[in-house]
């Protein structure tokens, strides 16, 4: 009996010593870092149990001991709580905050970055090659993005989305991000026209987000943007053509190929501000907050015409004789610049 009673005492000795080095090693492994070293985007599958989540991290090598993994998952029933969806783990991480994270649901955010001054074919062609977004729309054509958004004017499309760095989670479609960056360049538009001085010649808010982008396309000095709009608008006001670059090009399409001739100047379309009279139909690229506000509020000047001054800025003039000067002296400035 004495001998029984010594075996039962020696086998829970051992018993608790394994106990004591399994809770030990469950413990080592919940507080020990992820083996990896940058940055992994993490994917878990609905559905997924903890047997499947264990093989998945082992198999993706996030962790190098799968069954002290399910020990852990069973004494903090806690952590056994994920959820699924597409996670960021770092290399700071723990097994117990990877799995804290997982039963979390935060997932990975991602950023696109949509910039003014660009046209939104320029986003279509971002948000197909962005990673974790879910294409739905069938093609790139502007008419398909007004009919999937429901355009209240199909014909608004240019210039109407709000330039931004955007975030999303994996599996956010292409219409939602178009989505969110349309209300709220609604929004930004309704208050810069709101806001707009009197007397300004716009007929509708797709004029002035039309002036915005033309001064987007004209100077990226903060400073300067409301003296663009002030020789436009005093040139519109007097009849005079706003012959604008950037019209040209955005008029010529693909077939621009990054210079101007004297010929692209005289060829007739619908954007060539030096044919035609007037804004051209239409926004030639998306412009930024404050090139709305620069178009809703001009400053009032005498100006007729700007040329840039070689520095980043532009020389402002009243007249063709002063202008032509200020040209000359930045074709001087071009040639310095160049060593010619």
């Amino acid at each position: 009996m004495k001998k029984m009673l010594r075996f039962f005492l020696l086998l829970l000795v051992v018993l608790g010593i394994a106990a004591g080095v399994g809770f030990y090693k469950v413990r080592q492994l919940a507080n020990s870092h992820l083996t990896i070293q940058q940055e992994t985007i993490f994917t878990l599958k609905a559905g997924t149990g903890r047997l499947a989540l264990g093989k998945q991290l082992y198999e993706e090598k996030l962790l190098n001991r799968p069954r002290v993994f399910q020990w852990l998952l069973k004494i903090e029933p806690d952590l056994a709580r994920f959820k699924a969806g597409t996670y960021r783990f770092t290399p700071q991480m723990t097994v117990r905050d990877m799995l804290k994270l997982l039963a979390s649901g935060k997932e990975a955010q991602f950023p696109i970055r949509f910039v003014e001054g660009t046209r939104l074919s320029d986003w279509l062609k971002q948000l197909r090659e962005a990673p974790y977004i879910q294409h739905t729309l069938k093609d790139d054509s502007y008419a398909t993005v007004a009919e999937v958004l429901k355009f209240e004017h199909p014909e608004w499309v240019e210039g109407w989305f709000f330039p931004d760095t955007w975030l999303y989670t994996a599996n956010t479609t292409d219409v939602a991000l178009l989505k969110r960056a349309h209300e709220r360049m609604v929004k930004a538009v309704q208050t810069a026209w709101d806001s707009k001085k009197d007397g300004l010649p716009y007929k509708t808010p797709n004029d002035l987000v039309t002036m915005a982008s033309i001064i987007e396309k004209e100077t990226a000095v903060a400073a300067e943007r409301d003296q663009v709009a002030s020789v436009f608008i005093n040139r519109l006001r007097i009849g005079m053509r706003l012959q604008t670059d950037p019209t040209v090009i955005y008029g010529m399409g693909e077939s621009y190929n990054g210079k101007l001739s004297r010929k692209d100047l005289e060829t007739p379309t619908p954007y060539n501000t030096y044919v035609i009279s007037g804004m051209p139909p239409g926004p030639i690229a998306i412009p930024g907050d404050a090139s709305l506000k620069a178009a809703a509020n001009p400053a009032k000047t005498p100006y007729l015409y700007f040329v840039a001054d070689g520095k980043g800025g532009h020389t402002f003039n009243t007249n063709l004789a002063a202008h032509n000067q200020a040209v000359q002296v930045y074709i001087k400035a071009l040639k310095d610049k160049n060593g010619q």
